[in-house]
């Protein structure tokens, strides 16, 4: 007995020293993990209205890694944070939101760290008028598209919201229950898009130039200093970078243990690998969008005006008063991931893609700029255009049936199932965004099949 005593003391002693040890310097891995569960509560909680446990057990626990399982939540509501972490004590899990700015990461823990700028304005939505100028939406009667839209083999696992758009109306759409199309939903990487318009807008207003260098800290002297605007807008700037999910990567890094995300990507080398020559290599990178919203910003003389540009500049024009882009704690706007919108702004995002740029008469983009962003990039082998978009339906890369959608069709795909398809030739916008994981094999290119086939048949 007195042997088992001292093995199980033992055992507690180190068991508790273990414990304070994870305490004291948890791994990158539970820092990753409790920094992404803080934000994505924080944003759902502050930005749509949503229970703070029953996000952490759905949206975060639930496809995610086995560790998140283990996380805990703190939510306050008057002071705007909300800390994660293994047991609710271990991984120093920090989000904070600010009205007007939705939530940022502070991965370091010091509320203290995050950069001060301004809430935008926004622009009220007129109600009474109808899509897209307003709010009131009237769907027509169609049993094929309501089919369509019933059933979940096409919608998907996981579908929070579906939004239907033929000939610049709103035809149809389906909200999953605890879902309306007021909820603001995350675009994941769709966001990637906004942000390629958003270069556009700069250089109509003569902010830019997609040929002009990044100049960058650090970039002077080696090959980084040849990188410009069109590159990246590309997806090829010859850097280092490794996209994966579900560990500690460059693209989890960036998002969630690094208050200067731009900074970190920055510090990226170029890619030994690669053919000599900037923009021979296609590289899917998140890190490379957070870049080209610095390259923006840092257009600006005064960090105060870039903090509220995008709504006056592009949201508000459009009518998309739901949208929030959210910046990191630095002030960078994390471009490639953090816009928050109901699926009827997404939607109507979508219809300015396919009116090319154009709202309500007005260019807001340089003339031809979206035919050139949904032109393929050389070094892409047709799959991604010049401009941060795709030209390929989400997880079409998978194996088995696959449609045979409109050649001239584009899409805008995000993590965990998001998606905003347009196809020119069909005058059609088809807005689908939900939870679900790569895993779940769901391909929205049946979806849109499906909605062609029967609006094609009225």
């Amino acid at each position: 007995m007195r042997i088992l005593k001292t093995l199980g003391l033992l055992l507690v002693v180190l068991l508790v020293a273990g414990l304070g040890y994870l305490f004291v310097a948890p791994p990158d891995l539970i820092r990753v993990g409790a920094n992404y569960a803080a934000k994505i509560v924080c944003s759902n909680v502050f930005l749509a209205g949503r229970d703070a446990q029953e996000v952490l057990a759905i949206d975060v626990q639930a496809p995610g890694h086995p560790l998140l399982t283990l996380m805990r939540v703190d939510v306050d509501e008057d002071a705007g944070t909300v800390r994660t972490g293994l047991f609710g004590l271990i991984g120093g899990g920090l989000a904070v939101h600010r009205p007007g700015q939705g939530c940022s990461s502070v991965p370091e823990g010091g509320v203290d760290r995050l950069v001060d700028r301004p809430a935008p304005t926004r622009a009220a939505l007129a109600t009474g008028s109808t899509w897209p100028a307003g709010g009131r939406v009237e769907l027509p009667v169609n049993e094929a598209l309501d089919a369509v839209l019933n059933d979940p083999a096409l919608t998907g696992p996981g579908m929070r919201a579906v939004v239907v758009v033929k000939d610049g109306a709103i035809v149809g759409e389906r909200y999953a229950h605890g879902f309306a199309p007021e909820t603001p939903l995350l675009g994941w990487s769709v966001s990637k898009t906004v942000t390629g318009a958003l270069i556009g807008r700069a250089i109509r207003e003569g902010r830019l130039d997609l040929d002009q260098t990044a100049s960058l800290e650090g970039w002077d002297g080696d090959g980084r200093a040849d990188i410009t605007a069109r590159h990246m807008m590309g997806m090829a700037p010859d850097l280092v970078w490794n996209e994966g999910y579900g560990s500690v990567s460059d693209v989890t890094r960036m998002l969630y243990l690094e208050t200067d995300m731009a900074g970190f990507v920055a510090g990226q080398p170029r890619d030994d690998d690669s053919p000599e020559g900037v923009g021979d290599v296609f590289e899917y990178s998140s890190g490379t969008t957070v870049l080209l919203s610095r390259i923006w910003q840092d257009a600006f003389d005064d960090p105060a005006e870039a903090a509220v540009w995008p709504y006056a500049a592009l949201f508000d024009p459009l009518g998309m008063a739901s949208a929030v882009m959210e910046m990191d704690a630095s002030g960078t706007f994390v471009g490639s991931s953090y816009i928050y919108a109901t699926a009827r702004d997404w939607a109507r995002f979508g219809q300015f893609m396919l009116q090319r740029g154009v709202w309500n008469g007005r260019s807001l983009l340089p003339v031809g700029f979206v035919d050139w962003m949904v032109t393929p990039h050389p070094a892409s082998d047709g799959v991604y255009g010049n401009g941060q978009v795709w030209l390929r339906a989400a997880n079409a890369w998978m194996e088995g049936d696959n449609p045979d959608l409109p050649d001239d069709g584009f899409y805008m795909n995000g993590h965990d199932g998001q998606s905003v398809s347009v196809i020119p030739s069909e005058d059609l916008v088809v807005v689908r965004l939900g939870l679900t994981p790569t895993d779940r094999r769901y391909k929205v290119a049946h979806l849109i099949e499906a909605v062609i086939e029967v609006l094609d048949a009225r």
